[in-house]
């Protein structure tokens, strides 16, 4: 088929609101165009994602690809949108075959030779994903964020091969993972000894610290 639908994520503040991601490839003049309210770093995905399937052993195809970010009243920013951009235009060109694409959202920039590169508000995102009963897949360095949220399925990949061979069953990704034993061992360089005062500040430190909850620190 010619046209994907394929889903992510938006940040505004701590929410993160559905993206739909369409492409159209018709023929014509070969172009690339993304609608939608994209900033200037989403607009450069355009080039991100042509070298990244290229050295990912995929073909960039030589039609006019219409990108469209919906809903279209929702300004979008970041290289976040950089992965779930190339997903579609695989699948609407009909190089990677699936369905399993529509239980699934994704996250992640991508570098012009196919790896994946972390993104910020990763964490948002995956409970959101989680509350709409899909799993999301993002870059392996985020996937110790993914890894804090309970109960959410979350998929690391290093690279945008990886990512196709999960979607086609060839070979199934990893979840995320908490790194434990970083927790445990790193230790810090700094002592709340050293802090003069500020005793309501260093005891909500402790009870986040001990209740593992988390903590909003505002400073003015």
């Amino acid at each position: 088929m010619s046209l994907a639908v394929i889903y992510s994520r938006a940040i505004l503040g701590i929410n993160a609101p559905l993206i739909t991601i369409e492409v159209h490839i018709s023929e014509g003049l070969p172009g690339f165009t993304i609608v939608g309210l994209p900033e200037t770093s989403v607009k450069e995905a355009k080039d991100r994602v042509r070298s990244a399937l290229m050295n990912s052993n995929f073909v960039m195809p030589a039609k006019r690809i219409t990108v469209n970010l919906g809903p279209a009243d929702l300004p979008k920013e970041g290289s976040r949108y950089d992965l779930p951009i190339a997903i579609a235009i695989l699948i609407a060109s009909q190089q990677v075959t699936t369905n399993r694409h529509q239980q699934l959202e994704f996250i992640g920039e991508l570098s012009l030779s196919g790896k994946l590169r972390t993104c910020r508000g990763t964490i948002p995102s995956i409970i959101a994903g989680k509350k709409a009963q899909r799993s999301t897949i993002i870059p392996f360095d985020n996937g110790h964020e993914a890894a804090l949220i309970d109960n959410a399925t979350c998929f690391t990949a290093m690279d945008l091969q990886q990512v196709c061979t999960h979607l086609t069953d060839q070979q199934k990704l990893p979840t995320a993972q908490r790194a434990t034993s970083e927790i445990i061992t790193s230790a810090s360089q700094h002592d709340m000894q050293d802090i003069i005062g500020q005793q309501s500040a260093k005891r909500a430190l402790e009870i986040c610290a001990a209740g593992n909850h988390n903590l909003l620190w505002l400073c003015y």
